[in-house]
């Protein structure tokens, strides 16, 4: 079997109808909106909105749910266009020629917060972009296949001391999530595995059943592969433990303090009027509410992440100078 297949760039197209409000930017809370149909700027041409995610993967696939509810709101056609490439940050930086009308925004991913950290950019995470929402967040974990000789997390451990680097384990990309997680394990217990990139969670997930890889240390697109008991949890990198899967440990209470955080959000261009950066806000607001959306993301223990302009921006500048003392212990980036 492949190590990944292939994953081709598509559009997909949704229509989108009438909404929402102003309120300043920098504003630390957004204005009551206003009543459907009564926004202060409607788009007057189709919206393109890069998505550095995998087609066909759990962030593709909410994109389009989203974009079929704001289709209720906006009134014009919304084009997800798959931008994969740069850890990630290929399509932010897609941006920087966009005109800041609101006809070209981008999916961000966390990524988007650290890569400037390790690899030299022609852009600035906190200063070329505009933040507009929040959407979602990822859960991580360690995942083996059903039938793992491993059967707790410290069986994993375990062999990576005994047997260092002869273990592989997928992630989403160098310098995500997943990585720095693993990274963190291996420098909190001794054990070293060897880290396999893949493009999104439907190439891991076929190299995990494959037996390319162990294990996975990533985000919950390998949900309904351990309900239908193809797969099994070893841990969360979480605070605290999952309802859903109550059995199952966080990294912490076994010893070992690592959360994976992973959420992502929507930009904008430099520059964009506040009264078009609301009405995008209140638009995906709203969007993020509709049932089929919050079922979808409920599959893979997820959950909306609202987060107004002024609240994405102010946790991208905490996380940013966050980020930076993990990256450096992590071996990623220069103090």
């Amino acid at each position: 079997m492949s190590k990944s297949f292939a994953v081709r760039r598509r559009q997909f197209s949704i229509l989108a109808g009438a909404a929402a409000v102003a309120a300043p930017l920098a504003a630390p809370m957004v204005a009551p909106m206003a009543a459907w149909g009564q926004a202060r700027w409607k788009p007057d041409k189709p919206i393109t909105i890069y998505n550095p995610f995998a087609a066909g993967g759990v962030t593709d696939v909410h994109m389009r749910l989203l974009g079929e509810a704001v289709t209720k709101i906006l009134g014009q056609q919304i084009i997800i266009d798959i931008k994969p490439g740069a850890a990630g940050t290929l399509a932010p930086a897609m941006l920087l020629n966009a005109k800041p009308d609101g006809q070209t925004l981008a999916v961000m991913s966390i990524n988007t917060l650290r890569y400037p950290h390790y690899q030299q950019t022609s852009w600035n995470p906190l200063t070329d972009f505009t933040y507009i929402t929040g959407l979602s967040g990822y859960t991580m974990g360690i995942v083996v296949r059903f039938d793992s000789p491993w059967k707790t997390f410290q069986d994993m451990i375990d062999a990576g001391k005994k047997d260092p680097d002869k273990f592989n384990y997928g992630t989403s990309g160098i310098g995500g999530t997943g990585q720095l997680m693993m990274i963190e394990i291996e420098q909190a217990t001794g054990a070293k595995f060897t880290h396999v990139p893949y493009k999104g969670g439907a190439e891991w997930m076929q190299a995990l059943m494959g037996g390319e890889i162990q294990f996975i240390a990533d985000a919950a697109q390998w949900a309904p592969f351990v309900d239908d008991g193809k797969c099994r949890i070893l841990a969360f990198a979480t605070e605290q433990r999952i309802p859903r899967y109550k059995d199952i440990p966080t990294m912490t209470e076994l010893g070992v303090k690592v959360v994976g955080q992973s959420p992502y959000g929507l930009l904008g261009p430099k520059g964009m009027p506040p009264e078009i950066v609301d009405s995008i806000y209140q638009a995906f607001k709203q969007a993020s509410t509709e049932p089929k959306v919050t079922e979808y993301l409920a599959k893979f223990i997820q959950v909306p992440w609202d987060k107004n302009p002024a609240e994405f921006r102010a946790f991208a500048e905490k996380y940013y100078v966050d980020v930076k003392p993990l990256l450096i212990k992590a071996g990623l980036a220069k103090s």
